[in-house]
């Protein structure tokens, strides 16, 4: 199967990039030799019992013209259904997929969060804040494992050449990134140096940050769910820190030269901004 760009299915592929890390332990699971089909996904998700924010078992669907009405919102469906639309050989949907089976928990509550707003606000003509930052990190979106406080502070505050070459061996051994967002997984077929994630950053113990990804992640997929169900979560996008992806150290060959980080158009200066605590 071709996909964008005609990038073809290539199992072994996803299991070697780093991008994939945080659904390697799903990809392992996928065939070899063709692109995954709709039951397999859903053996999978009846494995995990990912449940959607209303507690509906998961099931991925293939995609229907959307009918008017709430009751047919994407969303809404999922939640009240379990019934996640997904079309055949499209690999948007397909990372989508593989973040319900990777992050239940964290899909299940922006799931539930989605489903809220869309109820609350419905007939309005905009979506509103809280929609744009669950989107935001649902399609883009990073976690973020660091065990030195002083590393988060360093992307909090946009200083990635001092993160990421002067401190290199240190956020090496302390910070671990999981993509979460299918977008960005999306981009991982054909990168290109300006792509940015939205990162959401948690204080971890240094035991934490040295698991394997996928216990890794089962970790972190707690603590986020926990994250976008505080208030105030939601209030403003500018809690996702930007992250240039290809700045992390072991993701491209080409930033093990320091003048890599040189390039202002990407790796911009800006805002400060807070950090999910411990």
């Amino acid at each position: 199967m071709a996909g964008p760009r005609g990038v073809s299915w290539d199992r072994a592929r996803l299991l070697a990039s780093p991008w994939f890390a945080s659904v390697r332990h799903v990809v392992e699971r996928l065939p070899a030799e063709r692109f995954p089909a709709l039951d397999e996904l859903n053996a999978l998700a009846r494995e995990r019992n990912a449940r959607s924010g209303d507690g509906a078992a998961i099931v991925f669907v293939p995609a229907a013209e959307r009918g008017r009405g709430l009751a047919n919102h994407y969303e809404v469906r999922a939640f009240r259904a379990g019934e996640v639309q997904t079309r055949p050989d499209s690999w948007h949907d397909l990372f989508n997929a593989l973040a319900w089976l990777a992050f239940p928990r964290t899909k299940a509550m922006l799931n539930r969060l989605h489903h809220d707003e869309l109820v609350r606000r419905w007939g309005e003509p905009n979506r509103g804040t809280a929609r744009d930052v669950l989107t935001l990190f649902d399609e883009g979106g990073v976690i973020v494992a660091c065990a030195d406080p002083t590393l988060a502070g360093l992307l909090a505050a946009f200083r990635w050449k001092e993160l990421f070459w002067a401190r290199r061996a240190e956020a090496v051994a302390a910070m671990r990134f999981l993509v979460f967002g299918h977008a960005i997984l999306e981009r991982a077929l054909a990168p290109y140096k300006a792509v940015t994630a939205k990162a959401l950053v948690i204080d971890v113990a240094a035991q934490a940050a040295a698991l394997p990804a996928a216990a890794l992640a089962d970790a972190l997929d707690a603590r986020a769910a926990e994250y976008f169900e505080r208030p105030g979560a939601l209030d403003s996008t500018g809690a996702l820190h930007p992250l240039p992806v290809l700045g992390i150290p072991g993701w491209t060959a080409e930033n093990e030269d320091p003048s890599y980080y040189d390039d202002k158009k990407v790796f911009r200066p800006g805002r400060t901004g807070a950090r999910e605590g411990s």
